[in-house]
């Protein structure tokens, strides 16, 4: 059985380095069964089954997760000695801080947690996340912190699959919930950022892993960011939905 960061899939006899289609086929296949387009959570939601509160409580703990990515990302500038490297990184600093108040996606995601319902004093200082949300958006940042560049990077590669899913939620937010059609910007935003992003992430990866070994790690790493998504869901869900124990000190809706 393998550790850390690499699959369960024995390597140590295969040591042909994998193509960069079959490198991709790879990172598809782990999207496909471990991203978190299939959690019941995010089912619930795009079947129109979540309630005002439940989706408050949804956005409220993800704006955690929202407001580490620029932490996360200035780890890996940190990682990185090339300077065309960091200067096509920082672009995800902007995308998401952006270059002055009042802009980029952290304030866009606020602007999506007020359309539902909460005022951005109760979302901000996130003092109400769940404690298992905040476990693993922190242990996300650790990954990033502990690992190397390239491992850092190929945690990003989510973002392979992300912009699918964000046009099924933003549609099917229209039909079922289009109260929260005002604080859709952030994903229109992603519609465009995403694919760029993982399009540089993954050319970074494809030729930075000069080993299997390497490819090996790369994927691990996908595998690892997967499972830190799913359990920020898993938390969410048991704490909202079922069996809806909220933790002391955590967010409670006003509305069902």
């Amino acid at each position: 059985m393998a550790t850390g960061f690499m699959t369960t899939t024995a390597v140590d006899t295969e040591t042909t380095l994998l193509s960069r289609q079959e490198l991709r086929d790879r990172l598809q296949a782990v999207g496909d069964s471990r991203y978190h387009h299939r959690h019941p959570f995010h089912l619930r939601m795009h079947k129109g089954e979540l309630t005002r509160g439940q989706l408050q409580a949804w956005a409220l703990n993800r704006y955690y997760y929202q407001s580490r990515i620029p932490i996360k990302d200035s780890l890996i500038l940190a990682k990185s000695d090339d300077p065309a490297f960091r200067r096509a990184w920082r672009k995800r600093i902007l995308d998401h801080d952006g270059d002055q108040d009042g802009y980029g996606g952290i304030e866009k995601w606020i602007q999506l947690a007020e359309a539902a319902g909460l005022a951005r004093k109760q979302v901000i200082p996130c003092s109400g996340v769940l404690p298992g949300v905040r476990y693993a958006v922190d242990a996300y940042l650790a990954l990033v912190r502990d690992s190397s560049l390239l491992v850092a990077v190929a945690s990003s590669l989510t973002e392979l699959f992300s912009r699918d899913l964000i046009s099924l939620r933003m549609d099917q937010m229209r039909i079922h919930y289009p109260y929260l059609v005002p604080g859709l910007a952030y994903f229109e935003g992603r519609l465009t950022q995403a694919p760029e992003d993982a399009t540089f992430a993954f050319d970074y990866v494809a030729e930075h892993a000069k080993t299997r070994q390497e490819q090996e790690q790369v994927i691990g790493a996908l595998e690892a960011k997967c499972a830190i998504l799913w359990a920020q869901l898993d938390a969410i869900d048991y704490a909202y939905v079922s069996p809806g124990n909220i933790p002391p000190g955590a967010f409670v809706p006003a509305c069902d």
